[in-house]
């Protein structure tokens, strides 16, 4: 297998989750071996996509350099990592990628109308060889060795729409985009009231999150999927995972994860290179890899 990009660049428009205001998103082609990096144009700053580089995780994964800062990159990671993408540049006019309908559905189909391009270069993959788990608080998750690429989430909340719930995930392209792309970020009214106190979800609505009171679902049109909020949590999660900085072969296990678990996560795993092994695809048959990204 060879290392990808997009074959041509892309653009959409979309609101910012926090401030409200609109959002302009480009994506663009990179050489082999550069890597996912952000771009924010209106103050001409670079950012790559390192665990080094995340600056905040209390509400969603932000990057940052230079006091400059990129949040809620999580959703387009997601779909980006989904499609097996090595090399991307990502070009934003503010400090927010758009939140869209707060999923990850948008940004697979911008993805679809950019194409995927093949490099002349192998592919990197990470293959988990220890057992690495960060626990806070009866919360953990983990990551084991495994002959294949799984995600297992469970979630608890005291809410009668939620309570607790439970997906696996056998990771293939496919299986993402139809079981978990479409899964929306949620949160409670009392939450979303505080927050825009202080300044913040400005631009979160019905129309990009699942809303829920001390009883239902606020949403008109109601669920995606019964256990949306769950599925959604594993979308967060490959997102996350993928500041690893390549794909790779393991399985990933969270109880009440988060953000900050998932970034803990990432530097527990990488500050040991007993944890893991890099192979290049060339030298080295990966059936298991070609699976995924078929």
């Amino acid at each position: 297998m060879y290392q990808t990009t997009i074959a041509k660049a892309v653009d959409i428009v979309g609101i910012g989750l926090h401030k409200g205001t609109p959002v302009s998103l480009r994506l663009e082609p990179l050489e082999a071996g550069s890597g996912i990096v952000f771009y924010r144009k209106d103050v001409d700053v670079s950012i790559p996509l390192k665990p080094e580089n995340v600056v905040d995780t209390r509400m969603a994964t932000v990057i940052g350099k230079n006091g400059h800062v990129i949040s809620t990159i999580e959703h387009l990671l997601s779909a980006i990592y989904a499609y097996g993408i090595d090399n991307v540049r990502v070009v934003v006019d503010g400090d927010e990628v758009p939140v869209m309908d707060g999923s990850a559905g948008s940004f697979c189909l911008l993805l679809d109308e950019a194409g995927i391009k093949k490099l002349d270069a192998p592919k990197k993959v990470m293959i988990i060889k220890k057992e690495v788990v960060v626990e806070h608080d009866g919360k953990y998750v983990k990551l084991t060795p495994a002959k294949d690429l799984k995600y297992s989430f469970t979630i608890k909340f005291a809410h009668p729409v939620i309570n607790k719930q439970h997906y696996t995930l056998e990771f293939t392209k496919e299986a993402y985009k139809n079981e978990i792309a479409r899964a929306r970020t949620f949160g409670f009214l009392q939450e979303v009231q505080y927050l825009r106190s202080k300044g913040l979800a400005l631009g979160g609505s019905l129309e990009n999150a699942v809303v829920l009171d001390d009883k239902k679902v606020l949403n008109p049109e109601g669920l995606r999927y019964n256990d949306e909020f769950v599925r959604h949590k594993i979308l967060d999660a490959i997102g996350d995972m993928s500041l690893i900085g390549m794909a790779f072969i393991g399985n990933y296990e969270a109880l009440a994860g988060s953000h900050h678990l998932n970034h803990l996560l990432t530097k527990a795993l990488l500050e040991s290179e007993e944890n893991y092994e890099v192979v290049e695809t060339q030298t080295q048959e990966m059936p298991e890899l070609e699976k995924v990204y078929a």
